[in-house]
């Protein structure tokens, strides 16, 4: 029987308040005054995920755990009007939140709220296994409950990507992700040795393939043994905001990884969806859509666009690009 769902995304829903500053780090002061206006707006790691494969035409489901709130509601119509699948588990904590500063240049502080989460909340296994035996692939957030929806997903068959954000590499917590995964993203802005970290994970897990994004530099791939620079791509527009440039990355990563695609080319449509991202400001959603994607790809190739290898050590520095966003 062949699968209903491309992909099922697990955990990651929540909801941000955006907040534009007028310099980061922002210098204490009494009050400032804020334009455009703070807004409040569904969507975290996991909804971002999930629209991103969506807009790129991938039958997507979304499983997390969400609360009987106004910031659930938030979440409950982005998936209803973006046609998207959405199984929540009721969190008695309340929908997960977060403040996002972002900076004239696009970059962003997020603020994420803890209190949210509790020790003992979990994805019921037999929903888990139910979704994960009609998907093809799995791509899980580090959210607590996650954690324990990993052996069901591997009984289950289904290839299982994460993105471990701001790793330093050493916290056991993303561990159990990082080596259940057969596709593991990280940032290298909190590894001192890159290039030593996705190799370490490659050994001690299951990854095929480890991508660490690496801000102006681009990003960095480990397939086959071998560890190649991914240039990043000049955005089409503006740098407005870097919020869910990472999230964008893996979708377009994804989108390549589901059709057979070569590992680089892969990269190539993860960093043009990162690119498109940027030029989104956060307080509304606006994946690249399919179309837009493989002309924008084509376009690329047509001019030359080139993986470069590395050796030893932290990958070489690249061109210096405007994509500020990637590093998440």
């Amino acid at each position: 029987m062949s699968a209903e769902t491309d992909v099922l995304v697990l955990g990651g829903a929540g909801v941000d308040t955006i907040v534009y500053v007028p310099e980061l780090p922002l210098p204490y002061a009494d009050s400032y005054m804020i334009r455009p206006g703070i807004e409040t707006r569904a969507g975290q790691t996991g909804d971002f995920v999930a629209l991103g494969v969506s807009a790129l035409g991938l039958r997507t489901h979304h499983l997390d755990m969400i609360g009987d709130d106004h910031a659930g509601d938030l979440i409950r119509a982005l998936h209803r009007d973006r046609g998207i699948a959405l199984t929540e588990v009721p969190l008695p904590g309340g929908t997960k939140r977060a403040v996002n500063l972002v900076g004239p240049d696009g970059r962003r502080l997020s603020l994420y709220d803890d209190s949210r989460s509790r020790d003992g909340d979990r994805l019921p296994e037999a929903t888990v296994r139910s979704l994960a035996a009609a998907s093809r692939h799995a791509h899980v957030s580090i959210t607590h409950p996650c954690a324990f929806a990993l052996p069901a997903l591997r009984e289950a068959g289904v290839t299982i990507s994460t993105d471990l954000h701001n790793w330093d590499g050493v916290n056991p917590y993303h561990e159990p992700f990082a080596h259940e995964a057969d596709l593991v993203f990280v940032s290298a802005v909190a590894l001192p040795d890159p290039e030593r970290t996705m190799r370490r994970v490659a050994e001690r897990g299951r990854a095929q393939v480890v991508v660490a994004t690496a801000g102006a530099e681009g990003a960095y791939l480990l397939a086959d043994g071998e560890v190649t620079r991914i240039p990043a791509v000049t955005p089409p527009g503006p740098v407005v905001d870097s919020n869910g440039a990472g999230d964008a990355f893996v979708s377009g990563f994804l989108f390549g990884w589901l059709a057979d695609e070569p590992a680089q080319q892969c990269g190539l449509y993860g960093a043009v969806a990162g690119a498109h991202a940027c030029t989104v400001e956060s307080t509304r959603t606006d994946p690249i859509g399919r179309d837009e994607l493989l002309a924008r790809v084509a376009e690329s190739d047509g001019r030359g666009r080139q993986f470069q290898g590395v050796s030893g050590g932290r990958a070489g520095a690249g061109p210096r690009v405007v994509v500020p966003g990637l590093e998440r």
